[in-house]
């Protein structure tokens, strides 16, 4: 079985700029995500066995979703600001209608409907643990950086991605891209 899960990379030139973010996250008890491995989760898929993964492939390759331009700008966290255990930057564009269109094609395989409404986002940091005055800073930081902008760029493939948990982090490998139309 591979754990897997579909994904649009961040182009390389924002990966300093999530670097520089996260440079102002960097606070006890929070663990940033390495900045070339962030990206915008279209779907988690789970444990899928090697040989579904050329089937998964092709039905990816039946969304109906032309190439479009997307913005990384703003920042917030999940769950809720008084429990925060991740801290995302926003993803803007045409996301939603991509997400819808690999729920669709991928519904024949039965994989576990997302809970609540689905949110683009980039995922930077994860919250371990919090004492009360590393949430203050955090809010203090949060609310100076709300308008962050890495700029935009254009979404025309989506990546099927193989994740590798580690004690040192997590290791993603694609195992396919599909070109949107």
């Amino acid at each position: 079985m591979i754990r897997t899960f579909i994904a649009v990379e961040l182009p390389d030139h924002m990966k300093e700029a999530v670097r520089l973010v996260q440079e102002e996250l960097a606070l006890k008890g929070l663990k940033q995500v390495d900045p070339e491995l962030v990206h915008v989760t279209l779907k988690f898929l789970g444990d899928v066995a090697e040989s579904q993964v050329g089937v998964i492939s092709n039905a990816l390759s039946g969304i109906e979703c032309s190439s479009f331009n997307a913005r990384i700008t703003g920042i917030g966290v999940f769950p809720k600001p008084s429990y925060i255990k991740v801290v995302w930057l926003g993803a803007h564009g045409e996301f939603e209608l991509l997400h819808s269109e690999v729920e669709r094609v991928l519904k024949p395989f039965k994989f576990k409907k997302d809970r609540g409404k689905f949110a683009a986002h980039a995922t930077l940091t994860r919250v371990k643990h919090m004492d009360n005055e590393t949430k203050t800073q955090l809010a203090k930081i949060l609310a100076r950086l709300q308008d962050v902008d890495l700029g935009e760029f254009q979404v025309d493939s989506i990546a099927l991605k193989k994740s590798i948990l580690t004690p040192e982090g997590p290791i993603y490998t694609t195992l396919k891209d599909i070109v949107l139309a």
